[in-house]
């Protein structure tokens, strides 16, 4: 089994970002997902010393953003602003702990974008053509129709697919494909898991066809501008990708670019994207980076759709979850923790009201909480020892490095469960003396092993583990997870 991240590559310095939503809509379950699944990874790092760099942000140029501007009578800066502190507003919902917050609108991620389309003009990789192709505006792609199910793309069924012939400025793409397939091969765990690495090798091996990168700027104004050429517009999508370094602060800042984003010979950054984004970030970014002469990264996290009741969520269809409203009725752990435990890293999974509040009631109110309280009421008659220093355990800094979340929550909820079988095998509320202080220190000890394992999973629950069993002294609480009416 490959370890995804070898012990000869965690850094002293950690580099992690997420994709940019776009924010054409409020926030759903799907980037919820996404950079909870960050947030862990960061949390885990930091927490094992190394210097964390967390980046998200928002996407905030392109076609969607200005129809849905025009539509509601607003300019696409002051639409933009709006939904900027919606998705900012998750650091707080989600207790995420990102220490960088981009938009692709500020200044001077314009002039990076600006910086790059240059760089990679002067490597005589950009031209201007006239061409004819079929658009999706969901996904602001091209479409070749070996991606197209009986015409339409299967992402956004319910979109019509543009005819769009006019004069753009041109990638070249089809340039890089040796260089993305040589990447591939040396770098076997590039992509993870193993077959999204296969998919992005078997479409470059397919060969490659040079994408559009601009659109004129009397049909679509609300973008960057295009170096010495007032006529057009950044495409979204080339504009989007290089806030993953001008968050760093390149080009000016190069002292902590490569600090963070690393070298030629040593590439450090880690990125967490969802199935549809498996193109733009393994090959087309990649290829830009090549092509602007710079490193490029060293690992993407490739996570499944959520579907709801069997079918996927989307924007499209009218089936999107808020996860704020969860958040306030249940409140930001259980989400967190459902999210993590009961979906799958790699795979599409399912997320319903109904399965989510089993999973509440089962493994929260009446296994980690009753387990919690269970103890401490039984420990208010006395004083206990505390024992040593807990550190993470193994079993969850293995699936952690193989970004195995659920893994992970499995094995912390196994040591919930014996700590359970603990209590009732030995009758710990009937025990006398030392027999009951040796059977609840060992619990005390369970319980703190539980709680650290937990930190970057569930913060907040972790925390108040921590403080009610972290002195000699147990108290009793309110309930962790208070059980559902």
């Amino acid at each position: 089994m490959i370890q995804f991240l070898p012990e000869e590559d965690i850094m002293k310095t950690y580099y992690l970002t997420t994709t940019l939503p776009y924010v054409n809509s409020d926030p759903h379950l799907g980037f919820a997902l996404e950079i909870v699944q960050a947030d862990v990874l960061a949390r885990y790092h930091t927490s094992i010393g190394d210097e964390v760099f967390f980046n998200t942000g928002t996407d905030e140029h392109g076609q969607k953003i200005y129809q849905k501007a025009v539509s509601e009578n607003k300019t696409p800066q002051a639409y933009v602003d709006e939904y900027a502190v919606k998705f900012d507003a998750l650091k707080n919902s989600l207790n995420l702990s990102y220490n960088n917050f981009i938009r692709t609108t500020d200044p001077h991620h314009v002039e990076a974008a600006k910086e790059i389309w240059r760089r990679c003009m002067k490597n005589d990789d950009i031209y201007k053509t006239i061409y004819k192709v079929k658009y999706c505006v969901g996904c602001e792609l091209e479409k070749q129709d070996s991606e197209l199910e009986n015409g339409i793309c299967p992402i956004h069924p319910n979109m019509q697919l543009e005819i769009r012939e006019e004069e753009n400025y041109f990638f070249k793409f089809s340039k890089y494909q040796k260089k993305l397939l040589e990447l591939y091969k040396s770098t076997p765990d590039f992509v993870v898991p193993a077959n999204r690495l296969n998919e992005i090798e078997n479409f470059v091996a397919g060969g490659l066809q040079d994408f559009s990168i601009s659109r004129l700027k009397e049909k679509m104004p609300w973008g960057v501008p295009v170096p010495d050429d007032d006529k057009h517009v950044q495409f979204v999508w080339f504009d989007a990708l290089t806030n993953y370094i001008s968050a760093l602060g390149w080009p000016e800042d190069m002292e902590r670019f490569e600090k963070f984003w690393g070298t030629n010979d040593k590439p450090l950054a880690i990125q967490v994207a969802g199935k549809d984004n498996l193109r733009q970030q393994s090959a087309m970014w990649q290829a830009m980076l090549m092509s602007a002469n710079l490193p490029t990264t060293r690992q993407i996290l490739i996570h499944g759709f959520i579907t709801s009741g069997g079918a996927k969520m989307s924007k499209s269809l009218g089936n999107v979850i808020n996860p704020l409203e969860y958040v306030d009725k249940y409140g930001t752990d259980p989400l967190r923790y459902y999210l993590l435990a009961k979906m799958s890293p790699f795979e599409d999974s399912d997320f319903t009201k109904e399965k989510f509040e089993d999973a509440y009631q089962a493994d929260l109110a009446n296994g980690l909480g009753n387990l919690v309280a269970r103890v401490a009421a039984m420990a208010t008659d006395g004083t206990y020892p505390l024992s040593g220093t807990v550190t993470i355990s193994d079993a969850v800094t293995k699936a952690l490095n193989e970004y195995k979340f659920d893994s992970a929550m499995a094995s912390i909820w196994e040591k919930i469960k014996k700590s359970d079988q603990f209590v009732s095998e030995k009758r710990v509320w009937e025990l006398k003396d030392k027999e009951r202080e040796d059977a609840l220190t060992r619990l005390f000890f369970e319980i703190r092993q539980i709680a650290v394992d937990l930190a970057p999973f569930m913060p907040e629950t972790a925390e108040k583990i921590i403080k009610q069993y972290n002195s000699e002294k147990i108290t009793k609480s309110e309930p962790l997870f208070p059980r559902l009416a």
